[in-house]
């Protein structure tokens, strides 16, 4: 593990693993470096893996106020302290990376969970009930109202996860799902953002996932001066590291 200090003087904790052009991994909700280890594993033969903390996760630190605006700074500090090339966010992570309007050569983002059509709406006051079960000492409560209602999976997902030792990391990194709604803003596809990314830009999506989350790849990639769609047999959300690894591999090098 390293760790370098961020704009704010937050110290933000990441592993670099493998060989070939660097490749930073941007996490979305409730991932921290350690659960994405097959994917690191998978993209190592062919990339130098870049895999950190968001802040407030893992071995990362956190400093307050939050704003938007600290973890770009946190994904351009670990950029310039490994020179990566490439870099990859995962759902909510793509809007950190798109955000942080960093040079890569080249970008890839697996289903940023923008709401298109069909999508579970964007909960009434979201951002505020998140704050309010983290601020009442119910982390719990925050989680199953991000699986439940922002996510659309039934409740019977969260009882299955309940008395896991799953469940006690979740409600660790609870408190970031501020951030990630926060990062997404109204969760809309951002047009006018996306227009004004130069970078070529590869946005993914797993067959098995709703149709929202496929549309809402394309319409991204559409958007984007030198966008590429690609849909790939996975389950939900989520490409094999395998599959990941071939794509990127394919597309990046």
């Amino acid at each position: 593990m390293q760790k370098v200090a961020s704009q704010d003087s937050t110290e933000i904790a990441y592993d670099v693993v493998g060989e070939g052009p660097g490749l930073i991994l941007v996490a979305g909700a409730f991932t921290e470096r350690a659960s994405i280890t097959p994917y690191v594993e998978a993209l190592s033969t062919a990339f130098t893996v870049v895999n950190y903390d968001r802040r407030g996760r893992g071995d990362s630190g956190d400093t307050a106020p939050y704003t938007v605006e600290r973890e770009w700074e946190d994904l351009a500090a670990v950029r310039a302290a490994t020179g990566a090339r490439f870099a990859c966010g995962f759902s909510s992570g793509a809007m950190v990376l798109l955000q942080a309007g960093l040079p890569f050569e080249r970008i890839a983002l697996m289903e940023p969970p923008f709401r298109t059509e069909g999508a579970p709406p964007v909960p009434e006051r979201y951002v505020e009930r998140l704050q309010e079960f983290i601020g009442s000492g119910n982390p719990g409560g925050a989680v199953e109202l991000f699986i439940v209602e922002a996510v659309g999976q039934p409740k019977e997902a969260v009882d299955e996860i309940r008395g896991t030792p799953m469940w006690a990391s979740l409600e660790a990194m609870a408190p970031t799902l501020v951030y990630d709604a926060l990062q997404l803003g109204d969760s809309a596809v951002p047009t006018d953002l996306l227009k004004s990314i130069e970078t070529p830009t590869l946005a993914l999506f797993s067959n098995a996932s709703p149709d929202w989350l496929q549309e809402s790849a394309r319409q991204t990639a559409a958007a984007l001066p030198h966008g590429t769609v690609e849909g790939h047999d996975g389950t939900f959300h989520t490409l094999s590291p395998e599959t990941l690894a071939s794509v990127l591999a394919s597309y990046l090098l």
